[in-house]
């Protein structure tokens, strides 16, 4: 399966899903941002649950802009909150010690797109589960894709289906439930060098 998908930070499981199962990977370049999507957002679970953790972008929706020319606002320290989030969050799960050192320059090195960060999470977290990814890019934008099966909509963070992903512990588990298709970096956390095997395990509509 060759797959398409638009570049997020830290992606949601499902959309990890689908790249472990793909051939190849073909990041969309070329479309216009937009809000409320994963391209600028993700979620973990955190001491009192679900938790949105947001990288604040310079936009307007008067002047739009395509995706790979949106700059990060780092006026704002939300690579120092982001990480301190994390940290409160899985510091006691199995993993995260394991992974720390790899995880933590993301949030210390400036970064002036958000693309630019996002790839670079995405290469990061293909090293962490040892995923090998024949990736490429896209030249042009197109509405639908006739050669590639298009997974573009994960990145919808409002209108995303439900996936029926196999549960896996959590560390709040036992508090507020089990959260179903959090930011891969919970399933990393908790699950470590089994992650790999639980993507390639599932199944996506």
């Amino acid at each position: 399966m060759h797959i398409l998908i638009h570049p997020t930070c830290f992606p949601t499981i499902a959309t990890c899903i689908a790249i472990a199962k793909a051939e190849s990977v073909t990041i969309e370049m070329h479309d216009n941002f937009q809000k409320q999507t994963y391209r600028n957002r993700y979620y973990i679970y955190a001491a009192n649950g679900k938790l949105q953790l947001n990288i604040p972008v310079i936009y307007s929706q008067k002047n739009r802009k395509k995706y790979s020319e949106v700059q990060i606002a780092n006026n704002y320290q939300w690579q120092l909150n982001h990480w301190k989030s994390l940290e409160s969050a899985y510091r006691t799960s199995p993993f995260f010690e394991f992974y720390c050192d790899e995880l933590e320059p993301l949030f210390k090195e400036p970064f002036e797109t958000l693309m630019a960060f996002n790839l670079k999470c995405f290469e990061t977290i293909c090293d962490c589960i040892q995923l090998e990814v024949t990736l490429k890019k896209t030249e042009t934008f197109e509405h639908t894709s006739n050669n590639l099966k298009d997974y573009r909509g994960l990145v919808n963070a409002k209108k995303e289906p439900v996936f029926n992903i196999e549960t896996y512990t959590q560390v709040f588990e036992a508090k507020h439930g089990y959260i179903n298709n959090l930011s891969i970096l919970d399933l990393l956390f908790n699950q470590g060098p089994n992650t790999l095997n639980f993507l390639e395990s599932q199944k996506l509509p």
